[in-house]
């Protein structure tokens, strides 16, 4: 929902910047599902990944011993602070 409300955004703007948004954040996801611990911890048990080109973090929970992950939010730093 987040991501998707942001994408529409983005799109409204320019298809280019929606393009750029969405490749950032299939970059971001890829980069965590690679190497998931490297991300400093966050609130209650979450890391977080800063996406450096918008305004938003990748705010994730792993669990090293169901050797899994979960994307629990795309965050907006301006929006709903400490969400």
């Amino acid at each position: 929902m987040e991501l998707e409300a942001a994408d529409d955004w983005y799109r409204e703007r320019s298809a280019e910047s929606s393009v750029r948004f969405l490749s950032a954040v299939y970059d971001g996801l890829e980069r965590i599902a690679r190497a998931p611990q490297r991300w400093p911890r966050h609130f209650h048990g979450t890391r977080r990944l800063i996406l450096h080109r918008f305004p938003f973090s990748i705010i994730y929970r792993d669990e090293p011993s169901a050797d899994s992950l979960s994307v629990l939010a795309f965050a907006h730093h301006k929006r709903k602070p400490g969400y």
